[in-house]
């Protein structure tokens, strides 16, 4: 029998766990308090819901689950067995089609809109590494019903405030339009369906560069025009590329209306507790975007610690019908991993205190004494060993700070 846990997961041991839930208690205080309500969906979704959900590149990570009994048979037996054929269901990747399905579901007893909270395990057959495992927490809040940018506006305030409260200070909320993107670039002369592409190279170019941008995309033998109408816009934009430039090269500058009124008044509700950023190449992996986009960057780590976006056209593949929908996600695994690896100190933390009795007390005593130390700390019962020495040590380890003892 094998006693490590699964690639890509991890078993979390007491002191991680605690820390793990003072954050989620905290975040789910700060959305509770904002009016979210907080709901849970299963972590199987049907196969055809997944396939059809525009998750991008998280396609290609599902955890799939075979077929059972008869059907699985039955699928075997055909001689034409396949991935799809096997299977009808799997692991959900995100906690975004879940909610999608859900509200489909049960629309009928939803208020409008709808302010909803999920906190809860998602899956993907990702390769592991630092920050990124196959078995994850995620934290979102969504508002389903409003059009308004209002909505965004209120997703990156209650997030932002989620994060001051954990204890973040220094990041950066980054903010876009794939609209306002999609539409410059296909006034420079890119093809309509190969915009999301172009997208995946342009949203690199903080890593690679300008002449890395370019490079790809002629690789990839995107129109010789286009690809030079962009690289000397990119050049010729300065060191940041302002809403404004990006807005004068679209076929029509109002689209940029509603991201100019996000960042003003988001900016105007930090007063200066973080940054919103404007960030022209932010693009999002997942394909079911459909406007405003957001990242949360943090000193500490080097990629995204939070994402989200509007995503007005999922609900409607349950309902043939459109709602409007945004959502913003906490990385929760990786703000977690911050803060053990820095030492954080949970605060306002009682004392942990070890009641140590001697073999042959009436145990209802020991409880007694025990419900009368809560009243300062955090008290843990335990029978004295005969040589004491050792479990004290492995109880300061723990991080024990107080001991009674009760003897004959």
């Amino acid at each position: 029998m094998k006693t490590n846990a699964l690639k890509g997961m991890r078993d979390i041991l007491p002191g991680e766990q605690k820390l793990r839930d003072y954050v989620q208690n905290t975040i789910l205080n700060t959305y509770r308090e904002s009016g979210f309500e907080r709901i849970s969906t299963p972590i199987l979704e049907d196969s055809e819901n997944l396939d059809k959900s525009d998750g991008g590149d998280n396609l290609n990570l599902i955890f799939k689950v075979l077929k059972r009994g008869e059907k699985l048979d039955a699928a075997l037996a055909s001689g034409n067995a396949d991935a799809k054929s096997l299977s009808d269901m799997g692991l959900r990747y995100d906690l975004t089609l879940p909610l999608s399905r859900f509200y489909a579901a049960n629309k009928e007893n939803l208020q409008t809109p709808f302010k909803v909270i999920q906190t809860d395990r998602v899956y993907r057959a990702e390769r592991p590494q630092k920050g990124r495992l196959r078995e994850f927490v995620q934290c979102d809040i969504d508002i389903l019903g409003d059009s308004s940018c209002n909505a965004e506006v209120e997703l990156i305030d209650v997030t932002a405030r989620a994060m001051l409260a954990i204890g973040f200070k220094d990041f950066s909320i980054n903010i876009n339009d794939r609209r306002i993107l999609r539409n410059m670039l296909e006034n420079f002369g890119f093809a309509k369906d190969t915009l999301d592409s172009v997208c995946i190279s342009f949203d690199k170019l903080d890593k690679i560069g300008a002449d890395g941008v370019k490079a790809e995309l002629t690789e990839k033998n995107m129109p010789a025009g286009a690809v030079e109408a962009l690289y000397s816009f990119i050049t010729g934009a300065g060191e940041g590329i302002t809403l404004e430039q990006v807005a004068s090269k679209c076929a029509d500058p109002a689209i940029a209306d509603d991201l100019k009124y996000i960042i003003k008044t988001a900016t105007q509700a930090a007063g200066g507790r973080y940054k919103i950023t404007y960030c022209p190449n932010l693009v999002r992996g997942q394909g079911y975007y459909t406007g405003v986009v957001f990242e949360i960057a943090c000193p500490q780590f080097s990629g995204a610690v939070g994402g989200g976006g509007r995503y007005d056209n999922m609900i409607g593949k349950f309902i043939g019908q459109n709602v409007p929908a945004v959502g913003f996600s906490i990385g929760f695994e990786r703000i977690c991993g911050i803060l053990f690896e820095s030492g954080y100190k949970i605060p306002d933390e009682k004392e942990k205190c070890a009641l140590l009795y001697e073999e042959g007390l009436d145990f209802c005593e020991v409880l007694k004494k025990a419900d009368q130390l809560r009243a300062d700390c955090n008290v843990a019962i335990f029978k004295m060993n005969k040589k004491p020495g050792p479990q004290f040590a492995m109880l300061e380890k723990a991080g024990y700070t107080r001991f009674e003892k009760m003897k004959r």
